[in-house]
C-alpha cells in the first residue's frame, strides 16, 4: 500500500504561482512513477504531468507545458508541482498519483494509488 498526501493548494490571482507537494509513504519512493492530475467541476479528470523514478523523464500536458514544473526529492519521498503563470482555467482539484508498474509513462488507468486531492482556485 502507498499513502499519498497532497498539500499546497489554495486561492491565487490570475498570473500567480503555487507549489503543490505530495508526500508518499508505504513503499520505496524511487520505485514509483509519480503523476499529477486535475479535475475541474463537471469535467473528467485530466493528466497534468508525470515524472519517472529518479526524475530523468518528465512529461506535461500541452495546456501546462512551459508554465508548470514537476520534480521529486526521493530522499524526502515527495513530488512537487510548481505552477507559474496560473490562469482561471487551471482551477481544479489536483490529485497526486503513483504507479508501481514498469512503464515510464503510465496511462491514467495504470496509476495504482491516488491522493485525496487539493483544491486550486485561480481568480480573474
Amino acid at each position: 500500500q502507498v499513502q499519498l498526501v497532497e498539500s499546497g493548494g489554495g486561492l491565487v490571482q490570475d498570473g500567480g504561482s503555487l507549489r503543490l507537494s505530495c508526500a508518499a509513504s508505504g513503499r520505496a519512493f524511487s520505485s514509483l512513477v509519480m503523476g499529477w492530475f486535475r479535475q475541474a467541476p463537471g469535467q473528467a479528470r485530466d493528466f497534468v504531468a508525470s515524472i519517472t523514478w529518479i526524475g530523468h523523464g518528465t512529461y506535461y500536458s500541452d495546456s501546462v507545458k512551459g508554465r508548470f514544473t514537476i520534480s521529486r526529492e526521493n530522499a524526502k519521498n515527495t513530488v512537487y508541482l510548481q505552477m507559474n503563470s496560473l490562469k482561471p482555467e487551471d482551477t481544479a482539484v489536483y490529485y497526486c498519483a503513483a504507479s508501481t508498474g514498469a512503464s515510464s509513462r503510465p496511462r491514467e488507468n495504470e496509476y495504482d494509488y491516488w491522493g485525496q486531492g487539493t483544491q486550486v482556485t485561480v481568480s480573474s
